[in-house]
C-alpha cells in the first residue's frame, strides 16, 4: 500500500538546503535584499549549478519563490521554519558527569523537545500528584507526556481509569485473568483488578526546578 508523505516530511531539509535557507534569511536581514545564485555559491564554496539544483528543490517544496526578471529574485515563503528560531530547540553543550568526573567536550548539536516525544498516537500531558511512582523517578509535580492509547504492554507505565472514575499512574501487568497496577514505592500496595480502562501510556517525564 503506498505511503503518502505529510507536508512536514516533504519540506524536511538536507543540511545543505538548510545552509542555503539560513544564508538567504541572514543576508536579507542584513542587506534588505537577497543574494544572487553566484554569491550563495561563493559563500558556500560550491558551484552555481549545485546551488541552482538545491534552489529548484526548495521551490518545489514550497519554501522558496523566485520573482521573474530579477537577479536577486529569491524570497522565503511563509512555510519556512528555522531550527534556531524554535522555542523548543536547545543546544547540547556536551556531557556532564553524575558519577566520576569526565573531560568536558564542547559539542555543536541541538535537541528538539517535540521530536523526542513524537508518536503516531495523539499525545497529552498530565501533572503528577503524589509519590507512588517515585522509585521510577516520577515525582510529585512532574509532568508526564503520554500517548493516547487503549492498550499497553506488560511493564509499561499507564494512565489507568478505575471503576470509581479515578485515574491513577502505575505500571501495568497482565497476570492471567487479572490486571496488576504496580506502584513504584514500597509504601503503596499494588492494585489488583479484573479489568482496567487504559487511557494512555507514558513516553517521557518533564521536571522543572
Amino acid at each position: 500500500m503506498p505511503r503518502h508523505s505529510s507536508a512536514h516530511e516533504r519540506r524536511r531539509l538536507t543540511p545543505r538546503q538548510l545552509q542555503i535557507m539560513t544564508l538567504l534569511r541572514d543576508y536579507q536581514n542584513e542587506n534588505g535584499y537577497s543574494p544572487t545564485m553566484q554569491e550563495i555559491a561563493d559563500h558556500l564554496g560550491v558551484s552555481k549549478v549545485t546551488v541552482f539544483e538545491h534552489v529548484e528543490t526548495l521551490i518545489a517544496k514550497g519554501l522558496l519563490r523566485r520573482l521573474p526578471h530579477k537577479a536577486r529574485s529569491l524570497e522565503l515563503t511563509s512555510h519556512v521554519e528555522f531550527p534556531d528560531e524554535k522555542n523548543t530547540v536547545f543546544p547540547i553543550r556536551g556531557y556532564i558527569a553524575a558519577g566520576r568526573p569526565i573531560e568536558a567536550v564542547e559539542q555543536d548539536e541541538t535537541i528538539e523537545l517535540l521530536d523526542m516525544f513524537q508518536s503516531r498516537h495523539p499525545t497529552f500531558i498530565l501533572k503528577v500528584r503524589g509519590d507512588s511512582m517515585i522509585d521510577d523517578q516520577i515525582r510529585d509535580g512532574d509532568y508526564v507526556i503520554c500517548e493516547q492509547r487503549r492498550d499497553a504492554r506488560s511493564g509499561e507505565t499507564v494512565v489507568a481509569l478505575l471503576e470509581g472514575g479515578e485515574a491513577t499512574l502505575k505500571r501495568y501487568y497482565r497476570e492471567g485473568h487479572k490486571v496488576r497496577l504496580q506502584p513504584a514505592n514500597s509504601n503503596y500496595e499494588p492494585i489488583i483488578l479484573d479489568r482496567v480502562e487504559i487511557q494512555g501510556v507514558v513516553r517521557g517525564v518533564l521536571r522543572s526546578y
